[in-house]
């Protein structure tokens, strides 16, 4: 993905999607905290006389990450600005544009930009926008087949020995993703807690499978690994929707944690969140 760059000093890169539904649909998935928690993760808004000002997203164990809103133009446009992903590098802006299309859909466009007047920060630019790429399709999941219901989320991020790949082989397999490809039916393997449903996207850059799952309940189960300098950590994102759901992750969560860290076993103790 390649930075834009404008004589100004504006260094930016455009992700575009088509979604399903009508703006005030992707609206609400997007620029409201139950909304976003559908796709992504906890989220809230802070509102002041009220209008929103600022985005908190949790990312569990007291991690926090908080956007100052900048623009709010329901159903149209939403953005805002957070810090650089390291330290001293220049804030960014993220912009969320809603463009209505014909047949029920939309195209959402998302910019990430920052000032700048050498490229030293374009690799930081092109690693939150690679980042997206699992979320955005569960948001497309989620608004194709779950729109406007919400979420119970149970979630792990565990460290674990080995490279990316090893991991991922590993994951895989465990999980009887292995040879399954989109479309088709999956089911977990005897020994794990009941999961299943229909593969709906893989992906080796980064490494991430979704499944959009009917057992025990409806939702989207997401699996990757990834390494960001430290340890490779091993992940798996079950959103569920539904009355019952908050039952269902009560039940099902402590048995796919014992399993991960079967699994897993060099990584540290964690618990779900």
């Amino acid at each position: 993905m390649s930075v834009k760059k404008d004589a100004s000093g504006r260094r930016s890169v455009q992700i575009e999607l088509q979604v399903a539904g009508t703006p005030e649909d992707v609206w609400q998935a997007i620029a409201t905290g139950p909304g976003i928690s559908s796709w992504l993760m906890p989220a809230e808004f802070e509102e002041r006389d009220g209008k929103p000002v600022v985005l908190k997203l949790d990312f569990g164990s007291g991690g926090e990450h908080r956007s100052k809103v900048t623009v709010w133009d329901p159903p149209r446009v939403f953005g805002g600005e957070t810090d650089g992903l390291v330290p001293g590098s220049p804030s960014v802006a993220t912009e969320w544009r809603i463009e209505a299309q014909a047949g029920g859909t939309c195209v959402l466009r998302i910019v990430h930009s920052l000032f700048a007047s050498t490229d030293d920060w374009d690799e930081e630019l092109e690693y939150m926008a690679s980042g997206w790429s699992a979320f955005l399709r569960t948001l497309q999941i989620y608004l194709r087949h779950f729109r406007g219901r919400r979420s119970t989320l149970v979630k792990w991020m565990v460290p674990t020995a080995g490279t990316e790949a090893e991991v991922w082989e590993t994951l895989m397999t465990a999980s009887g993703l292995k040879g399954v490809a989109v479309g088709d039916r999956w089911q977990a393997p005897t020994g794990l807690p009941a999961l299943g449903g229909i593969a709906e996207y893989f992906s080796q850059g980064p490494y991430d499978a979704l499944v959009r799952l009917d057992e025990p309940g409806p939702g989207i189960a997401a699996f990757g690994t990834v390494n960001m300098g430290g340890p490779t950590m091993v992940g798996l994102n079950v959103y569920l929707y539904g009355d019952g759901a908050a039952g269902i992750a009560a039940r099902e969560a402590p048995l796919w944690q014992a399993w991960i860290h079967e699994r897993f076993p060099a990584s540290a103790p964690t618990h779900p969140e």
